[in-house]
C-alpha cells in the first residue's frame, strides 16, 4: 500500500481542480526531462509516510477537497485561522508548537496575517492534536529554538521572543542585530530558518537565500554569503527550513508562485548541492488508506528531529483555497498539519583512502537501531551506492557480500560505477527493506572533515595617507584554518596579494597590503578571492 501511494505522489497527483488561467498565485513550473527516470527514494517528497489515523470531522470549515482530513492532526480551531510553526519536545515527553494565528472572522480574512498572535500549543503526540496553553505575543512565521543555556528563541519577522524555558508564562521581546559585512542583504530579512552547529552557534538562512551565523544564537548575526545559495533555476523563492544532523545541512526551498519546493546538502552550510526531484508538492498528506488531503498550498514548513538530528516529521501551514479567496466568516480558513517522514538509516564508509574511480571495494556499516535490524530487515540485492547523482537514477555500485559485526551490518560494493567525486561529502544509498518499504541514507566518510574552516573578507579599504589596502580576514568555521593566500582584484587586474595565517574559529587577522597602483575613490568594487591549499575558499566581489 506505501509503495502504491508514494507513486501516485511521484506522479504529481494533479487532481486539484485549480487551473493557472482562474488562480494567477501559481504557474505550471516544467521539470527537467531526466526527473521522469528518477527512482523511489530519489526525491526528498518520498520520505512522507501516511499521517496516522484520527478524528475526520464531517460538514466542517473546507472546499469538498479536505473533507476528509484529519481535524485532530496538529491544529485546528473553528474561530482560528493558524499558520506555521514549529515543535521543540521536554524531558516530560510533550511536545510544544509555536504557531502563529488570527481570528478566523478577521475583518481582511486571511489577508489579516500581518496582524498573527503566536501561541504557545502543547499535546503528549508528535502529531497532535495540541492545545493552545497561552499566548506569547504579536508576531508571524515563528521558529523556535534551544539555546545551550536552555532558554527558548521564538523568532518571529522582525524580532524574537525569549524566555526561560518552554512553559514560561512570561516572554521577552527583542531585536537581533544583523552585520551583512559589506554584503547585499538579499530580499530582506524575514522567513528566518536556523540550524545548531557542533559548538552551539546557530546558521540561519533568510527568505532571500543569504546564510549568517551567529556564534551564540542571539548575538549579532554577520553574512558569508553575497548571492543566494538557492538552486539556480526559475522561481519564486520563499520558506526556507534548514537543519542540520550528525552528519550534514538540509535546506529546503519552495517556489511559492510553482506550487513546487528543492532540497539542497551541504557539509558547512555555506556550499550546497540540491538533489534531484521535489521535496514536496501539493497532495503530501495522504492516509493509510490511500486518501489524500488536496490542500490548495503547503507553505511555511518545520522538521522535528530525532537525537541523531534526522527529521522524523514535517510541518505544514495548510490553505484550503487562494489566500484571497479566505474572506472573514466563510468555509475557508488555515491550520497547521503534521506528516511522518521516513528518517533513514545511519551509515558510515569504512574505507579510509579517499574513494574514486579506482577504488575497487566500497565496505559500508549499517547501523542497527531500536526497530530496525540490518542483518534481517534488508534486501540486500536493492542496495545502491554512491553519489546522488548515480544512485538516484538506479545505478550506483552493486552489493557484492555481506558479513555481521555486532548488531550492525557491513555490506561490501563492488566500487564500479560510483559516481564519487573529490568533492563528494556524503554518498548515498538507497533499497528497500525486505517488507518492500523505503531504504535510504547518507554515509559518513572517515576522510572528510565536517566541520571545515570558513574564511571570509570584509572589503578592502584604501588608506591613502599610508597608500596600503587593509583586508579583514574572518574564520566563521570550525575548525583552525591552514595559512591562506588573499589575491585583491580591481577590474579584473590583480593588484594586491599576501597571506593570512592560520586563524582559529572566530579568529580575525587585518592584512595590510601594498597595491599596486593608488585606486581611485573608495567603495570600488573590489574582488577578493580566498585560496587555501590550491582550494578557493571565498570568491567575492563587493558592490558599488
Amino acid at each position: 500500500m506505501k509503495k502504491n501511494i508514494a507513486t501516485k505522489i511521484l506522479l504529481g497527483l494533479s487532481v486539484l481542480a485549480y487551473s493557472t488561467s482562474t488562480y494567477a498565485q501559481t504557474v505550471e513550473r516544467e521539470r527537467p526531462a531526466e526527473w521522469q527516470q528518477l527512482v523511489p527514494g530519489a526525491r526528498f517528497m518520498d520520505r512522507f509516510l501516511a499521517m496516522p489515523e484520527g478524528t475526520q470531522g464531517k460538514q466542517t470549515w473546507g472546499t469538498d477537497s479536505v473533507q476528509n482530513r484529519y481535524t485532530d492532526n496538529g491544529i485546528e480551531l473553528p474561530d482560528i485561522s493558524f499558520w506555521g510553526g514549529n515543535i521543540l519536545q521536554t524531558p516530560d515527553k510533550r511536545y510544544h508548537l509555536y504557531v502563529c494565528g488570527w481570528p478566523e472572522n478577521s475583518p481582511k480574512g486571511h489577508m489579516f496575517w500581518s496582524n498573527s498572535t503566536v501561541f504557545h500549543a502543547t499535546s503528549d503526540k508528535l502529531t497532535g492534536p495540541y492545545h493552545i496553553q497561552n499566548s506569547i505575543g504579536k508576531g508571524h512565521n515563528p521558529e523556535a529554538f534551544r539555546l545551550d543555556d536552555g532558554r527558548i528563541v521564538v523568532y518571529v519577522i522582525d524580532g524574537y521572543y525569549i524566555a526561560t524555558n518552554e512553559d514560561s508564562p512570561i516572554w521577552y521581546y527583542q531585536k537581533f542585530d544583523f552585520d551583512p559585512r559589506d554584503r547585499p542583504i538579499i530580499e530582506g530579512l524575514s522567513n528566518l530558518t536556523f540550524a545548531r552547529r557542533q559548538d552551539g552557534s546557530r546558521l540561519m538562512v533568510c527568505r532571500g537565500g543569504g546564510v549568517w551565523i551567529s556564534r551564540d544564537g542571539i548575538s549579532p548575526y554577520r553574512q558569508l554569503t553575497g548571492k543566494r545559495v538557492y538552486p539556480a533555476v526559475e522561481g519564486k523563492f520563499e520558506d526556507p527550513v534548514v537543519w542540520k544532523d550528525s552528519l550534514q545541512y538540509h535546506l529546503i526551498v519552495n517556489d511559492w508562485l510553482g506550487r513546487i519546493a528543492y532540497y539542497q546538502r551541504s557539509k558547512d552550510g555555506i556550499h550546497w548541492v540540491t538533489e534531484q526531484g521535489e521535496a514536496y508538492m501539493p497532495s503530501v498528506s495522504f492516509h493509510r488508506d490511500g486518501e489524500i488531503e488536496h490542500w490548495f498550498k503547503y507553505e511555511r514548513p518545520k522538521v522535528f528531529q530525532d537525537h541523531n538530528g534526522r527529521a522524523i516529521q514535517m510541518n505544514f501551514a495548510v490553505i484550503d483555497t487562494i489566500k484571497w479567496n479566505d474572506l472573514p466568516g466563510d468555509r475557508h480558513s488555515s491550520k497547521n498539519i503534521c506528516i511522518p517522514l521516513n528518517k533513514g538509516i545511519l551509515l558510515s564508509v569504512l574505507n579510509t583512502r579517499p574513494i574514486d574511480d579506482s577504488t575497487r571495494r566500497i565496505e559500508v556499516r549499517i547501523q542497527a537501531e531500536s526497530g530496525f535490524n540490518p542483518q534481517t530487515d534488508i534486501d540486500i540485492q536493492s542496495l545502491r551506492f554512491g553519489a546522488y547523482t548515480e544512485v538516484n537514477y538506479g545505478r550506483g555500485c552493486l552489493p557484492v557480500k555481506t558479513r555481521k559485526d555486532g548488531k550492525d551490518l557491513i555490506v561490501t560494493f563492488d566500487g564500479k560505477g560510483s559516481g564519487i567525486t573529490p568533492d563528494e561529502f556524503a554518498p548515498k544509498l538507497i533499497g528497500h527493506t525486505t517488507k518492500g518499504e523505503l531504504l535510504f541514507g547518507y554515509a559518513y566518510l572517515p576522510y572528510v572533515n565536517y566541520t571545515p574552516a570558513l574564511l571570509s573578507a570584509r572589503r578592502p579599504q584604501y588608506d591613502s595617507s599610508q597608500g596600503t589596502l587593509k583586508v579583514k580576514v574572518e574564520n566563521f568555521g570550525l575548525s583552525t584554518s591552514q595559512p591562506a593566500e588573499v589575491e585583491v582584484r580591481l577590474n579584473d587586474k590583480t593588484i594586491a596579494q599576501g597571506t593570512v595565517e592560520s586563524l582559529e574559529p572566530y579568529g580575525v587577522s587585518e592584512l595590510i597590503l601594498p597595491p599596486s597602483f593608488h585606486p581611485d575613490g573608495d567603495n570600488l568594487p573590489y574582488e577578493v578571492i580566498i585560496r587555501s591549499g590550491g582550494v578557493e575558499m571565498e570568491r567575492h566581489t563587493f558592490l558599488q
